[in-house]
Parts: C-alpha cells; structure tokens; sequence
C-alpha cells in the first residue's frame, strides 16, 4: 500500500474559506464521480487547516492536506494517467490550486502502534 500526500496551497483568487468549501463539497464529489480513476482508490482523506487554530493555523504555510491511498505506486501512476482524471479532475485541481507552492510525498506507512 503506498499513500500520496499533498500538501496544498490554494489559488491565491480563493479565500482559505472559499478553498475549502469548494475543495470538500465540488471537488471531493467530482473525485468520487469518476470511476476510471476511484478503481485505483482505496482511500481518500482532507485534512482541512483548523479555523479555530488560533495563530499557528492562521500562519500555516499550507491550506490541507490529502491523503490519497494505492495499492501500489503503479496503480497511483495508472489513476494520475487516465484519461478521464486528465479530462474531469485535474481542470478543477488547477482552478482551486497554486501548483507551484504545491508540495507532494509518495510514501509507504509504517504504523508504530
């Protein structure tokens, strides 16, 4: 099983607020709509900055994090290559993302306890 984890930094046209709300409730369901891609998918997880965070959420240097979970790295590079991900998704990853300020980790969990 291996995990892509994508720090994200959002267009800077959208609030952290605007981001959110659009990356949880058109985003997440635009995801799961496209079954050429959800095959590969065995998990996939927001992490949404905390508004209640105080200062230390306020300075983050990110605005989520997503975990996307794979069977295998091959299966992560086959879902990021489908032609309906490239098509449906990744248009709507580029409206609501600042690419450049994006930060990706592909790792293998190791649990501890």
């Amino acid at each position: 099983m291996v995990k892509m984890i994508a720090f994200l930094k959002r267009n800077p046209s959208l609030t952290r607020e605007e981001f959110s709300r659009h990356w949880r409730e058109k985003h997440a369901p635009l995801v799961m709509s496209v079954p050429e891609f959800r095959r590969y998918l065995r998990k996939y997880t927001q992490c949404h900055i905390a508004s209640n965070a105080g200062p230390v959420g306020a300075a983050a240097d990110f605005d989520g994090v997503a975990e996307l979970w794979f069977d295998s790295a091959d299966d992560l590079a086959k879902a990021f290559s489908e032609p309906r991900y490239l098509e449906i998704i990744r248009p709507d990853e580029k409206r609501m993302l600042d690419f450049d300020k994006v930060l990706v980790c592909v790792t293998e969990e190791i649990s501890i306890c």
